[in-house]
């Protein structure tokens, strides 16, 4: 076996760093927030907490929730298959998904 060199957090200068106009404290209503299971949310890393952070290959896609698992919340992944992480909520966002129109026409 190759032995690993480094962590996780090994080639991420880009991904796990912020822009100059949003360091500073981070607000406290994204780290205490709630999901319920079947929301959608976007991994999107918030470089100022360390802990419950995911793998950077999951940077920027959208996960299903599936339950709560402490302070973290368990998420369904596509990548390749289906996986299942655990992420801190202050590295998620809230997102909705605008209901499809449908194409019949009525007045």
């Amino acid at each position: 076996m190759v032995k690993r060199t480094g962590t996780n957090r090994r080639k991420t200068r880009g991904i796990q760093s912020k822009n100059i106009r949003a360091k500073g404290k981070i607000n406290v209503n994204s780290y205490f927030q709630e999901f319920k299971p079947g929301e959608k949310a976007l991994l999107s890393l918030e470089s100022g907490v360390q802990n419950g952070l995911y793998f950077r290959r999951f940077h920027g896609k959208i996960a299903d929730i599936v339950r709560k698992t402490g302070q973290c919340y368990e998420l369904k992944v596509m990548d390749g298959k289906e996986k299942t992480i655990v992420v801190h909520p202050v590295h998620l966002k809230k997102i909705k998904i605008p209901k499809p129109v449908s194409k019949t026409g009525g007045i």
